[in-house]
């Protein structure tokens, strides 16, 4: 099983940062992480589930094999300046499919972030 470096890197400040959180609200277990992931977002899903699956197996941690990862995707969306067609890019800097011009502004895609998790506060020794 390979994990690029990049997402176990980002999981493991997304478990981090939950748990601190969980921690102090008196959670035991994290049962479950929303995570949105833009399209655009350098950060690739597979890896990101692969990287939780490591995490999963890992002692002392707040995670546990029946916490679960829901990873939301994010479609990128883009907006020209110029005659205001909204289209789908391929990149961050994206040209207008319909006058072909730059500087279109980018809406949505590129977001990277915990949208929630739901703990409890009690753990299963199973």
């Amino acid at each position: 099983m390979v994990i690029e470096l990049h997402e176990m890197s980002l999981m493991s400040e997304i478990i981090q940062i939950v748990s601190e959180d969980a921690a102090a609200r008196g959670f035991k277990k994290v049962n479950k992480i929303d995570v949105i992931v833009g399209d655009l977002s350098n950060v690739l899903p597979d890896a990101l589930e692969l990287a939780f699956m490591f995490f999963q197996r890992q002692e002392g941690s707040l995670i546990s094999e029946d916490s679960k990862l829901n990873i939301i995707r994010e479609e990128a969306k883009a907006k020209c300046q110029t005659c205001d067609c909204e289209f789908i890019p391929d990149y961050k800097i994206a040209q207008c499919p319909m006058c072909n011009l730059p500087g279109s502004l980018l809406e949505s895609g590129e977001t990277f972030r915990v949208e929630s998790y739901e703990g409890s506060e009690e753990f299963d020794e199973n």
